[in-house]
């Protein structure tokens, strides 16, 4: 029998000043866990919207690891980010030629095709927490998310 293989886990979160309005500021943070480490990442945007910080949050995630193949346990507070996985929306709107139930372009395409790009080199699993529920590493996500928002002066920084 072979050994269990640990997971990644990573918790992301996204937030969003003033959302979809002009000149707003989003934020995005994500904890990684494997193997007793622990690394942080954060990033912000203007002009953004709260779904995208939160899409956004995932993907730099995922992008950190290196390799490919490996077993990650992802947990959000977003229904929009892990519905679309749980419930594999995606391959419905690659079928359809990226156009939704209303036949109108998805919106934020350009983000769930880099997400499922990244998805694809490894087996992810998707859990819904709930937010601001006092879930540590959640609310860590969630402050390095504001964090981000409050670092954007212009030039926005990593």
């Amino acid at each position: 029998m072979a050994p269990e293989r640990e997971a990644v886990t990573i918790y992301c979160d996204g937030a969003c000043s003033g959302n979809q309005f002009k000149g707003n500021r989003g934020g995005w943070g994500a904890v990684l866990l494997y193997k007793g480490a622990i690394k942080e990442v954060r990033g912000g945007a203007k002009n953004t919207s709260n779904q995208r910080m939160e899409l956004t949050a995932c993907i730099e995630a995922l992008e950190c690891l290196k390799g490919e193949g490996l077993d990650v346990v992802v947990h959000s507070d977003s229904a929009y980010l892990v519905n679309g996985m749980q419930q594999r929306w995606y391959e419905r709107w690659e079928k359809n030629g990226w156009l939704n139930y209303s036949r109108k372009p998805v919106e934020n395409r350009d983000l769930w095709e880099r997400l499922l790009a990244v998805v694809r080199r490894h087996r992810v699993v998707f859990r819904k927490v709930a937010g601001h529920s006092g879930v540590e590493q959640n609310e860590r996500a969630d402050e390095l998310a504001r964090l981000a928002i409050s670092e954007i002066n212009g030039e926005m920084r990593h």
